[in-house]
């Protein structure tokens, strides 16, 4: 990784554990087979997407090179690359949204591929739609995570895409000859019928989990929610596509929500679904790390479907981050009702960080509790 020492990094404010690491073998690969291609190249003229936690960047910048372009969707990546660059030294990158401004004359793309493939359709066509026409672009992955669909997806917007040479169970794909679209798929757009008046309509962009579609868990869940407590503002923790705090707005007139998620594709999803079902002066979303922009004691309610991946990771460490978060933020006798694979036996970690816990409702496949917040 040129110059800089990938032990050196951390995940933080990411979970951290021994068995999670800040950089993997697609890193080492990605920027191996970059090499004969950096000569020549300012930094200005090179994109990083979806960099975990400052590998591909760091590594460019120790190079000297400067004005690369970074995004990342989640939040945790944002904030674990600028505490490896500061605590290293290095730095001179720019962090950009989504879109033509991040691809706009680049000529060199390194990209960790992303587990969706709207994701990736959704990457790949801004690429197509901004980059240089001579643009390169290399997509690594580990080999149990790709599938054949990602060439075909990144075959929509290039003329050519290759496999290379699967290394220490990495491979990259590399794309050439953007072929731009003439529109994009994206936001998808889905209607639901979930019990209210008018159906409910979510909308998502590529890198929203689950896209436009209703959560099963989240469909078992909404109902159960008329029995949460009567209060002013709600909080809906890892929002996603919006789907839980478009329902409370809907379904309680006078609440106001605060929707937070650290995905800036759900933030993008949350917005644009709280206005396609009119109650986006009702919803204020927030692009946060849990709910660290929150007060001590300052919720009353807080709804979470929590998720079980870290990245590629299953790892049951995010669940408990955001238990401990909804724990910290709630006032005295305000709730966290949650839905959970009931596998997971996720109630005495809720006791535990939240307080005492009891089971609404449960199902051949979840299961909804309330933890009340004592003292």
């Amino acid at each position: 990784m040129a110059d800089l020492d990938p032990a050196a990094l951390r995940r933080w404010p990411d979970v951290e554990a021994e068995n999670l690491f800040a950089y993997d073998a697609a890193d080492r690969l990605l920027l191996a087979t970059a090499e004969p291609l950096l000569a020549g190249l300012d930094g200005a003229a090179i994109a990083v997407v979806n960099d975990h936690y400052g590998a591909l960047t760091l590594s460019l910048a120790a190079r000297g090179l400067t004005g690369v372009r970074v995004h990342q969707d989640p939040l945790s990546g944002e904030l674990a690359l600028a505490n490896n660059a500061k605590s290293l030294g290095l730095g001179g990158y720019r962090q950009h949204p989504l879109g033509p401004e991040m691809f706009e004359g680049v000529r060199l793309v390194l990209l960790q591929l992303p587990r969706s493939l709207d994701a990736l359709e959704e990457i790949a066509g801004w690429i197509a739609h901004s980059a240089a026409p001579d643009v390169v672009v290399l997509a690594a992955g580990r080999l149990k995570h790709m599938t054949k669909a990602m060439n075909d997806v990144l075959g929509t917007a290039f003329g050519k895409v290759t496999a290379g040479l699967a290394r220490q169970k990495a491979r990259v794909l590399t794309a050439t000859g953007p072929a731009p679209a003439a529109s994009s798929r994206f936001p998808l757009e889905e209607s639901h019928d979930v019990g209210l008046p008018a159906a409910l309509r979510l909308v998502a962009f590529g890198g929203t989990f689950g896209g436009a579609k209703l959560d099963v868990g989240t469909r078992f869940l909404l109902p159960l929610l008329d029995g949460a407590r009567d209060c002013r503002t709600a909080v809906d923790l890892g929002c996603g596509n919006g789907t839980i705090a478009a329902y409370l707005a809907l379904r309680r007139p006078g609440l106001q929500v605060i929707a937070t998620d650290q995905s800036a594709s759900a933030v993008a999803s949350t917005q644009a679904t709280a206005e396609a079902n009119g109650v986006a002066g009702r919803i204020t979303v927030r692009r946060d790390d849990g709910l660290s922009g929150l007060a001590d004691g300052s919720a009353e309610l807080i709804v979470l479907n929590p998720p079980f991946h870290i990245g590629n990771a299953v790892h049951a460490g995010i669940a408990l981050k955001l238990f401990a978060d909804a724990g910290r933020v709630l006032a005295s006798g305000g709730e966290l009702w949650t839905v959970w694979n009931s596998h997971l036996g996720y109630r005495p970690a809720l006791q535990r960080l939240v307080g005492p816990t009891r089971q609404v409702a449960r199902n051949p496949k979840f299961t909804v509790t309330v933890s009340v917040r004592e003292g």
